[in-house]
């Protein structure tokens, strides 16, 4: 079955998170298999430049703004024109991908033209709206737009069972679980370089990463610890709004930047472990890549991580917020090379059948079933 697909997206490329990666991903996987695709997205910032025309499908953008407190994030309110995009792409489905603004606008036109929706749960906006200091009256207010649009969708998809939960105990119903890809051909072991290792670790330190956004959410400070203990060099990769904060909290570690592709994919297997300190993933793709490329992953037992590390075999589930048990873990494997060895083989082993083809085909068959269901009310019987 070809389906005609419209993606309502809060981030695409240029913008580098979880959301932009996977949806971008998700539209390379439809294309593939012949689907007929429209991308709908905030416009990025004139500053940096997009290769929409390049991608083999259509991408509308919309009018966006900075994100206040997040200049390099943009957000885009409901546009007036979303019905009408719908309408010339003549779809069948819509996929709103972590609706707020911009997808609350396109579940709307959506149900104005009697479209069957699948929300994808994505961002935690609720907990986010606490870490960016709007109080429990901002977190009760996102929880009520979260529930209104996911409530009104035909189907919910949510990336962990700590995700599908949360959403349950705040009244939202017709929650599926689906994960997230990787790409476990760049993200490989064998990518490791003694090249990178040399210029990170002259010494011959334990190369502990950390791989993300450097946001106030992410909680990058909490790793000040594990850059204390003797013996350890904690690598940073990626950026955000907190990075001077953070940079000035441990000024030991060695900051990277924004990495992609290749060169990350090389980093990452270059490392020698991975920890995650951010409280609030609803998935943690950045703990599959690690785990992917050979790593055992730290993280708290919180959220996602919860479905992605087995605690004691690919790695250790701490406290979250809990700097010191971070360190701790960190310092149990640097103390033991067999069973960093072990953890990584394991985590390696667990994630080579996730790979995004097969997220991709799960993700069509849910387009399926809502086409399906949407006909069955449409013909009566």
């Amino acid at each position: 079955m070809i389906v005609r697909i419209t993606v309502i997206t809060e981030s695409f490329p240029p913008d580098v998170n979880g959301v932009s990666n996977c949806v971008q991903r998700v539209a390379d996987h439809l294309v593939t298999k012949g689907h007929s695709l429209q991308v709908i997205a905030p416009q990025p910032s004139h500053s940096v430049p997009s290769n929409d025309a390049e991608l083999g499908y259509e991408v509308v953008r919309v009018p966006s703004v900075p994100m206040p407190g997040y200049a390099t994030f943009r957000v885009a309110a409901p546009a007036v024109h979303l019905r009408a995009a719908l309408k010339s792409h003549r779809a069948e489905v819509v996929h709103l991908a972590a609706p707020f603004l911009l997808g609350a606008g396109g579940a709307r036109a959506a149900r104005r033209l009697r479209l069957p929706t699948i929300a994808v749960y994505q961002t935690d906006m609720p907990s986010y709206a606490r870490a960016y200091h709007y109080g429990r009256t901002g977190q009760a207010i996102a929880w009520r737009r979260v529930r209104k649009i996911h409530s009104a969708a035909a189907r919910t998809l949510a990336p962990s069972s700590a995700a599908a939960a949360s959403l349950h105990e705040h009244g939202i119903e017709g929650v599926w679980i689906w994960g997230r890809g990787v790409d476990i051909e760049l993200f490989d072991p064998a990518r490791r370089s003694e090249q990178v290792r040399a210029d990170l670790a002259p010494d011959g330190e334990l190369l502990v990463g950390y791989v993300g956004r450097i946001a106030p959410e992410k909680r990058v400070d909490l790793l000040a610890e594990t850059a204390a203990l003797p013996g350890v060099r904690l690598v940073v990769v990626g950026s955000g709004p907190a990075e001077a904060a953070v940079r000035r909290a441990i000024p030991s570690a060695a900051f990277l930047g924004q990495r992609h592709g290749l060169d990350l994919a090389t980093i990452y297997a270059s490392l020698d472990l991975f920890v995650h300190s951010g409280l609030h993933e609803t998935f943690g793709q950045t703990l599959q890549e690690a785990a992917a490329s050979g790593l055992p992953v730290i993280a708290p037992a919180a959220g996602g991580p919860l479905d992605l590390v087995d605690d004691g075999v690919t790695g250790f589930l701490v406290a979250p917020g809990d700097a010191g048990a971070l360190a701790r873990a960190v310092a149990r494997l640097a103390a033991d090379p067999g069973l960093r060895a072990a953890q990584g083989h394991a985590a390696r082993r667990r994630v080579l059948g996730r790979t995004w083809q097969a997220l991709g085909d799960e993700l069509i068959g849910h387009y399926e079933a809502v086409l399906e269901m949407a006909r069955a009310v449409e013909v009566p019987a």
